[in-house]
């Protein structure tokens, strides 16, 4: 039998991580992004060296925060079921919106520290907006699989119009309501198959 592997240096704790990621997102709605580490740290209770084990830079750790905290609030859509798939669709985008609504300054405050620096406009982009945007263009392909949506529409290019609308009604402070999750979704699907 194989000798399991042995754990290098301490194990991370947990409590720890959890002050981090609850001290980023208060400070951060408080004072917004440019919220010092020293101020998060402080907050948290633990080193600077413990947020750097984490994490390597305050952008990881402020949308890691905001990742879990919306992995929360949005569930991913079940494809293994047999509901329309323009309910999901609906269902997704209203769990989406009612994140959005109760963090919408948050996001307003992200998304404007995504346009100023490029680093943190990556990081965003990967750990935030593109697996969202995977998540619907994977409801959408298996939409296609089911004859509901006609094939020849480009998943990726109506996901973009659906992210378009969200974000444009989020920067100019717009409701994102369920009502308009179902006019989406329905647009998306009109003339269905």
């Amino acid at each position: 039998m194989a000798d399991e592997p042995k754990h290098v240096g301490r194990p991370k704790n947990e409590a720890a991580s959890t002050a981090l990621k609850q001290a980023a997102i208060m400070l951060v709605r408080e004072q917004g992004y440019g919220v010092s580490i020293t101020a998060i740290i402080e907050a948290a209770g633990v080193s600077r060296q413990t947020l750097y084990n984490r994490w390597a830079t305050k952008a990881e750790l402020v949308l890691d925060a905001f990742f879990e905290q919306a992995q929360t609030q949005v569930s991913t859509p079940d494809l293994e079921g047999d509901a329309p798939r323009r309910r999901l669709l609906a269902i997704y985008l209203r769990e989406v919106f009612g994140h959005v609504n109760s963090d919408g300054e948050l996001l307003r405050t992200l998304l404007a520290e995504a346009q100023i620096d490029p680093g943190f406009r990556k990081v965003f982009f990967e750990r935030f907006v593109s697996p969202r945007a995977e998540i619907v263009i994977d409801l959408l392909r298996d939409a296609q699989a089911r004859n509901e949506i006609d094939a020849a529409r480009d998943p990726e290019l109506m996901t973009s119009m659906l992210h378009g609308a969200l974000w444009y009604r989020l920067l100019i402070d717009q409701p994102l309501t369920d009502d308009i999750a179902d006019e989406l979704a329905g647009e998306i699907f009109r003339g269905g198959r």
